[in-house]
């Protein structure tokens, strides 16, 4: 995000937000939800899988990278009623809403939570907590 000082943020008073684990964010959007091996593993062993199991069923590459896989429409392989692995989904997950791009301006955040119902609500997350979550060194 830069080197940008606290007030200089549109978002220098904070932003509300609580997971309400509605699933808006899960589901209806092609996309990608990048993951490392070590998350996959984590996703496994919270299934009681073996990491090769869980990936042939839950995993696709993307050129060099893995991202989990979604049904043809749109929802996160992984959602079921409710998000599956919650307790250890990956950090793409665990950083919504606050990734980079999202807090590039006021538009790019109301585009990325438009149908998000924790946005506005919960915990006040100051500019601090919200650039160490984007920067992936804490989770929402």
């Amino acid at each position: 995000m830069g080197e940008a000082q606290p007030g200089e943020y549109w978002f220098a008073e904070g932003i509300r937000f609580e997971c309400r684990r509605c699933g808006t964010c899960c589901r209806g959007e092609p996309g990608y939800v990048w993951v490392t091996t070590e998350e996959i593993r984590r996703m496994a062993e919270h299934l009681g899988m073996a990491p090769v199991d869980f990936a042939k069923e839950y995993v696709r590459r993307e050129g060099t990278k893995l991202s989990l896989k979604e049904h043809e429409n749109g929802d996160c392989v992984l959602w079921k009623e409710s998000c599956v692995v919650y307790e250890c989904r990956p950090a793409q997950c665990r950083g919504f809403p606050f990734w980079t791009h999202a807090l590039k301006s006021k538009a790019a955040f109301a585009e990325v939570t438009r149908t998000c119902p924790g946005v506005g609500t919960g915990r006040l997350y100051t500019v601090e907590d919200i650039l160490a979550i984007a920067a992936g060194l804490r989770d929402t």
